[in-house]
């Protein structure tokens, strides 16, 4: 036995008490009070925790249930062709499938459609604040305020952008790091072109960021790829196509990116 385990070693010698699975039946029985108590009366940042904490709960358990319910159902798969004779009380009867094949099959859709659009980089390092913004104080000496960050990496900004009031920027984008063009690889093509870019679509480090327009690795932006002359099936020139940026744009002192095939034009 390892060492410290004294419960263990006292249950071991002297048993439990009388009355132990009465009083963890009944224990179990207040759960579902004290979880109603606790989120009735948190407030702030533990409500919202728990609140997570519950909502994952409910979602594995509402899994559970419809797993096991799939197990049960039946269904009727249609009759096919045998080669064997079979008796005339026998001929409209079909065989017996249960759910959890049809499930299957649904979730081995759901895969298939998922790496379809699948993406040059799945995965990427996550970046915290405190690399991505920097402080800047502002107003007198006697007391400076901290609201205003400058974004440390990469930014796009479109061509009617205009700049707030010093007064009331937020968070400001450095002309040095404002990037407008990017080397684009076009793998079924074969070739990298230097292209504008249009906007960007999504970057998977925060929501925010994708409205601040910074361009991390990962990031996905749209390019104007009319300089290349792709036609879609119906004839339409396509103009617009997205794309995966894989280099990390704020050390190399570039953009490139990577067209991501499976999407058509835009």
């Amino acid at each position: 036995m390892p060492q410290n385990e004294y419960m263990e070693k006292f249950r071991k010698e002297h048993g439990r008490r009388f009355d132990h699975e009465e009083r963890t039946r009944k224990r179990i029985a207040r759960e579902g009070h004290d979880a109603s108590e606790k989120a009735q009366n948190l407030r702030g940042l533990r409500a919202k925790l728990y609140a997570q904490k519950r909502h994952k709960e409910k979602i594995q358990m509402k899994k559970q249930i419809r797993a096991k319910e799939e197990r049960n159902v039946k269904s009727s798969e249609p009759a096919a062709p045998s080669t064997t004779p079979l008796p005339h009380y026998l001929l409209d009867r079909s065989n017996q499938t249960n759910a959890k094949a049809l499930s299957s099959a649904i979730k081995n859709k759901r895969a298939e459609k998922a790496a379809k659009f699948s993406v040059p980089l799945p995965k990427v390092r996550g970046i915290a604040e405190e690399e991505m913004f920097k402080v800047v104080k502002t107003g007198k000496k006697t007391a400076k305020k901290s609201w205003k960050r400058m974004i440390t990496k990469p930014t796009f900004v479109g061509n009617d952008f205009t700049r707030r009031p010093v007064k009331y920027e937020r968070f400001i984008r450095p002309m040095g790091l404002r990037y407008k063009k990017a080397n684009v690889t076009h793998p079924e093509l074969g070739v990298t072109v230097q292209l504008p870019i249009i906007s960007v679509k999504k970057n998977p480090q925060n929501p925010m960021y994708t409205q601040l327009g910074v361009l991390t690795k990962g990031t996905i932006i749209e390019v104007n790829v009319s300089e290349l002359g792709l036609v879609t099936a119906g004839g339409k020139v396509v103009w617009g196509r997205w794309a995966q940026v894989t280099n990390n744009p704020e050390n190399d002192g570039c953009l490139n990116a990577c067209v991501i095939p499976t999407f058509s034009g835009l």
